[in-house]
Formats: C-alpha cells, structure tokens, sequence
C-alpha cells in the first residue's frame, strides 16, 4: 500500500522508492513486479533506470471492483435491515399491556 501510494504522486524509479521504505532494494523491486502483474503499474524506462508509475486504466478497473463489492454489500445490509423491520405504522409505538388486577 505504501508503494502504491507514493506512486499516486507520479513516475518514481525503484531506488528513490527503495529510500523511503524500510525494505530492501529488492523487496521493492517484487512489489512491484506484484503490481505491475495485477495491472495496477507500468513502467517506463528512463536511460539505465525504470520509472514506475500507477496505471489509470488498472486502477479504475480496481475502483469499479471495490464500488461493486461495496454496494453488493450495502444491498445485502438493506435486505436484512428491512427483513426485521417492524411493519409500517408500528415503528417506535410498542402496545400497551395492561396489568392483571389484584384479588
């Protein structure tokens, strides 16, 4: 997520990204070889180094998967808060009872 979001602010070589994370060169490097493989980064190569930027397209494909999955579950939580509602009319009056008489 770190990676992903420094990437947010535009193109960044692996070694500037490596700097300011408490993982090693290497580790980096997987990261985004990670994100790159789910299509959320490109590359591009820059003379001896590659800059990673976010994919756009990749990244609205992402949007789109998490507005789906949210509002599937916003669906499911309206059902089921709808089911054990109480019928109309009835919300917050509850029936008085009376109480049985002394002898």
């Amino acid at each position: 997520m770190a990676i992903f979001q420094k990437l947010s602010g535009g193109p960044v070589a692996v070694n500037e990204l490596a700097r300011t994370m408490p993982v090693t060169r290497p580790a980096v490097s997987q990261h985004l070889k990670v994100l790159k493989k789910a299509g959320l980064v490109t590359d591009i190569r820059d003379g001896t180094r590659r800059l990673y930027q976010l994919d756009p397209d990749g990244v609205a494909r992402l949007r789109a998967h998490f507005d789906q999955m949210w509002n599937k579950a916003l669906n499911t939580f309206k059902s089921v808060v709808e089911q054990d509602a109480p019928p109309r009319g009835q919300h917050g009056k509850s029936r008085r009872r009376t109480r049985p008489k002394s002898a």
